[in-house]
């Protein structure tokens, strides 16, 4: 005999619900909470799923999937699995363009089992099936599947409670989404750090502070020449390839890219006012990934495939660095900002960089900058190139360069 459903605990589930699971700050404790809850108050849940499609350049959804005695774990499909069969032929892609719900008994020998995955679930002595829609306030549909395990499946109470609980869930999930998607937009426009500071309330003009950082400002050779010559999709594929050989090893390395300007890139590499156990500034250190970066850029750039766009090796590109005080955050009109960072060290960076085209260098970094690459000079990887009158600046300045 089924257990029964205590009314009174699915009450409290949709109230807690309601009130925007404030135990559960995260979105993959909202899932294990709910389902724990749910299974307390007598639902014979042996595995659930919610399927949130979502704001991406990569990712297309996120399932979270519950199980007991497991928890929840979540993964991520990107834009390619639009075309997988097991997701096109999927109960989930259904509800996605109907809107309705689907209940499948497979305890029943006639069960109809018109979708793939449900051979599975049987396989795995799943007893009963339901998927119901999450109408999001804007129209758009997402999806909670529910399965049991219990002989006869889920009980009339039990659909009517997962029912029940199905628009407040949705409410949660689309609040949690948008926040999700706020960050996502945040991150991929603006990077990781600047889209914090802006999600922390760092947005009205003038908001910015004084930092110390390593500075990196990169420009492809030869790219008037490129976008007189190629098509428009063409030189787009091209500069996507491009940055896919630098913004990996910027980051790779902590640093944190502020700005593509056509094919410029700028990019800084904050650094830390104290180092635990030794109260000093990680300079040294935040310079040689810097430089580390600039030297996986090259290579990169040097070996990249370049899909018949260009001949291997045929694509150059110039990057300066440099260290220095920037002033870091909202700079613009009224209505539209920019979170970026100015000031002379950026300034000296971008001579530094013109000067690499002309002199026929791929890395070149400042004195200043070299002067915390104690190692990378010993060893003959830093080495001066000369000393170079700057346009706008004051003093000839001492560039080094890769050996």
């Amino acid at each position: 005999m089924a257990p029964a459903i205590d009314s009174e605990a699915i009450e409290r589930v949709f109230a807690w619900l309601v009130d925007g699971c404030r135990s559960a700050p995260e979105a993959i404790e909202v899932m294990t909470e709910l389902c724990e809850r749910l299974t307390a108050a007598g639902l014979p849940i042996a595995r659930g799923a919610i399927f949130i499609r979502t704001l991406h350049p990569e990712i297309m959804g996120r399932r979270f999937l519950w199980r007991p005695g497991a928890g929840t774990e979540v993964s991520e499909a990107k834009y390619e699995f639009l075309k997988d069969v097991d997701y096109t032929a999927s109960p989930v892609v259904h509800v996605y363009a109907t809107g309705a719900a689907i209940r499948r008994r497979l305890a029943d020998p006639d069960c109809p089992m018109d979708f793939a995955i449900l051979h599975d679930f049987r396989d795995q002595c799943l007893t009963d099936y339901l998927a119901l829609p999450l109408f999001y306030s804007n129209g758009e549909i997402h999806v909670a599947s529910w399965s049991s395990a219990a002989p006869g499946g889920f009980t009339d109470a039990a659909v009517a409670a997962l029912e029940q609980i199905a628009a407040p869930l949705a409410r949660v999930a689309e609040v949690r989404s948008l926040r999700r998607v706020a960050t996502n937009l945040l991150d991929t426009y603006v990077g990781g750090h600047s889209g914090a500071r802006i999600l922390g309330g760092q947005y009205r003009r003038g908001d910015v502070e004084t930092i110390r950082a390593a500075i990196w400002l990169s420009d492809m050779r030869g790219f008037t020449e490129r976008a007189d010559r190629m098509p428009g999709r063409d030189l787009i594929a091209l500069l996507n390839r491009y940055f896919d050989c630098q913004v990996p090893a910027i980051r790779e390395q902590g640093g944190e890219i502020l700005k593509f300007m056509g094919d410029g890139l700028l990019a800084i590499f904050p650094i830390d006012a104290t180092v635990p156990d030794t109260g000093g500034s990680d300079i040294g250190g935040v310079c040689g990934r810097a430089l580390s970066a600039a030297r996986k850029a090259e290579a990169a750039v040097a070996e990249a495939d370049w899909g018949g766009l260009e001949p291997k090796g045929a694509v150059r590109f110039g990057v300066a660095l440099h260290v220095g005080e920037v002033l870091y955050g909202n700079i613009g009109s009224v209505d539209r900002l920019d979170f970026t960072s100015i000031g002379p060290a950026v300034n000296l960076a971008a001579r530094i960089e013109k000067l690499s085209a002309e002199i026929g260098r791929t890395i070149l970094a400042s004195a200043d900058f070299a002067a915390h690459c104690r190692d990378e000079i010993a060893n003959g990887t830093l080495a001066p190139v000369g000393s170079f009158a700057l346009k706008g600046v004051a003093a000839e300045q001492l560039v080094y360069g890769v050996a």
